[in-house]
């Protein structure tokens, strides 16, 4: 196995997980097999209780581990399918090395970081390497690993030791080091700085680590003389030193590691040249070229309780991306806290409430994410509501569901006080249940996680449609409470139909409104399976559907009128829809960008 290793310094946020994922695009282009694996020196054993607001999503994998982000990066930019494994936390390693210690593996020994931890970490990372995740039975051929935070936090300190040990055992052509470092521009001088990443080159080799290439992130192009004094003082020929600098959107990174032979220099190391084939990206730089100049707006309301963080809904962003590039359109999201939107902030910030029903009804589509707890949730079911009774077009996920039943009960089958058990445990209408499965006890990876199936009831439903699928659909799964299977009949009998269920019919996946052209609510997180060329089925519905081309995606035969993006002011176009129609099924290609504002970003 030959490894390539990715570290921060100075600060981060620099970016580390796209510049790992963009190497690892490169060397796939090469033509070689690449798996990923993301090191957390946090104490927690996985992400699964940490706050959005803190540590952004819970990104979930098929296994149902609750894990890093930037696994979701990964997953995206290599088109993967990792494992809980693929994830290693200080708490993991620890957790098992006293599991061992107990157990009386270590026969009596003094159990400490070196060489106990230091052996567990390099242990894991050999196991885990060699696990296949491109679905074949092969092992990868090369691993890129990502070691975050920043190089000299104190509780990395084992995992860059065991990594030092590693790089010696393995020996020279089976490791490489790519350090990512910042040159800043400071204002009054106007001058690119290389002190800090010489300084955190200098703390990485004091502990036994010296970079094989930099990565140096900036706003700007590096400038010669500043990349012939980071090679004089960082030991790093200049032919080594790749630069990073600001894109207008994150397809561009690979391009960038390419265009500076990144990979020439990364095989050369691993003695690898022989064996790789020139990069061909030209899908890459079709995405990129093509995001680049999307002008046609599709704008979403993205109604929410964790706005103040874009990484807490970082799956559901790139899930509409995708889906809106496929629609060729320009992807706008209107943020929008649920909580603004209720009575109560009328009453105390008048503006802010109005503020937030204008940007509602302004635009195209409407999108209710996952969340806990019932802060916003009043605010949420107004969303569902103004979206059911005006056709705009609504995707509610997992939480976003469970509010669509509320509100559905509420309005329309005139259960006033009908709600959820997880918000109101004495509601007479409990039309959300807490799972008997589950643990009130205990919140760390006790929910219903992972990869579930989901059978269709109906084959002529519009997300079976949209999947291309008439009997099942696997998914990932995180939530704790479900649609109450003893109010089914009513709200069925109202016209709510749920034409998604699992193995044993009792539990509701997918909900449809036929009456309304797209108002779909889904348990599963489709999000987390998204992919650049691959996009999600029901974000493609409701971006098709928000852009006034649903009807004719899903019969293309058929002419129909074209509707105007707005649905405040949709007509119905008399004259040239043929052309129109024709127009709109030349743009599908399976070809997705995102836009974004710098390679900080998150694939």
């Amino acid at each position: 196995m030959k490894y390539v290793l990715v570290s921060g310094g100075v600060v981060s946020g620099l970016g580390k997980g796209v510049t790992a994922s963009s190497i690892g695009v490169v060397l796939k282009a090469c033509g070689l097999r690449v798996t990923s694996i993301k090191i957390d020196p946090y104490l927690n054993t996985d992400a699964g209780t940490m706050s959005p607001f803190e540590h952004g999503e819970v990104f979930v994998l098929d296994d149902g581990g609750e894990v890093d982000l930037d696994l979701g990066n990964y997953e995206r930019f290599l088109d993967v399918t990792l494992t809980r494994d693929n994830n290693i936390t200080t708490g993991k390693i620890y957790q098992s090395v006293i599991d061992k210690e107990r157990r009386g593996d270590y026969l009596g020994k003094t159990v400490q970081v070196v060489p106990h931890i230091t052996d567990a970490i390099q242990e894991w990372i050999e196991r885990v390497s060699l696990i296949p995740v491109d679905g074949s039975e092969e092992p990868a051929d090369v691993c890129v690993i990502e070691l975050g935070g920043t190089v000299g936090d104190i509780e990395s300190m084992p995992f860059i030791e065991a990594l030092r040990q590693l790089s010696y055992r393995v020996g020279p052509g089976n490791f490489c080091l790519v350090h990512v470092s910042l040159v800043p521009v400071l204002g009054v001088v106007g001058e690119q700085k290389t002190k800090p990443t010489q300084h955190s080159v200098r703390e990485l080799r004091g502990l036994g680590l010296t970079p094989h290439l930099l990565a140096c992130r900036s706003a700007q192009a590096l400038e010669e003389n500043t990349k012939d004094k980071l090679s004089q003082f960082c030991h790093v020929p200049a032919g080594y030193i790749l630069n990073i600098y600001d894109v207008t959107n994150i397809w561009h990174v690979p391009l960038l590691l390419r265009d500076q032979k990144a990979h020439e220099a990364i095989l050369k190391e691993l003695n690898l040249l022989s064996a790789a084939r020139t990069p061909c990206l030209k899908e890459w730089t079709e995405r990129a070229d093509r995001c680049d100049n999307l002008t046609t707006e599709v704008k979403i309301a993205m109604v929410g309780k964790y706005i103040g963080l874009s990484d807490a809904y970082l799956s559901v962003i790139k899930a509409l991306l995708h889906a809106s590039i496929k629609c060729s359109r320009k992807l706008s999201i209107e943020w929008i806290a649920a909580s603004d939107l209720e009575d109560a902030t009328a009453k105390e910030t008048p503006e802010v409430h109005a503020t937030a029903w204008k940007s509602l009804k302004g635009s195209d589509g409407i999108l209710v994410p996952g969340g806990f707890g019932d802060r916003g949730v009043q605010g949420k079911i107004l969303a569902a509501k103004y979206a059911r009774e005006n056709d705009v077009p609504y995707l509610g996920i997992c939480l976003g569901m469970q509010i669509a039943v509320i509100e559905f009960a509420r309005s329309v089958l005139g259960m006033v006080d009908a709600n959820s058990t997880e918000f109101d445990e004495k509601t007479p209408y409990p039309c959300v249940i807490f799972m008997p499965e589950g643990s009130k006890t205990h919140m760390g990876g006790t929910m219903r996680l992972g990869s579930r199936r989901t059978y269709f009831q109906n084959g002529d439903s519009i997300t079976a449609k949209l999947y291309k699928k008439f009997d099942y659909v696997d998914e990932r799964h995180r939530h704790r409470y479900e649609v109450n299977p003893d109010m089914v009949e009513k709200l069925e009998n109202a016209g709510l139909m749920f034409v998604g269920k699992d193995e044993t019919g009792r539990r509701m996946e997918i909900l449809e409104l036929p009456s309304h052209p797209y108002f779909v609510g889904v348990q599963f997180h489709p999000e987390f399976k998204s992919r650049p060329g691959k996009s999600s089925a029901v974000f493609l519905g409701l971006v098709l559907a928000a852009s006034g081309q649903l009807k004719s995606y899903l019969n293309p035969n058929s002419v129909t009128p074209k509707v105007t993006s707005n649905h405040s002011t949709r007509k119905v176009i008399e004259n040239g829809i043929s052309s129109a129609v024709n127009g709109i099924m030349k743009n599908f290609s399976p070809l997705n960008c995102p836009n974004g504002n710098g390679t900080h970003a998150h694939a």
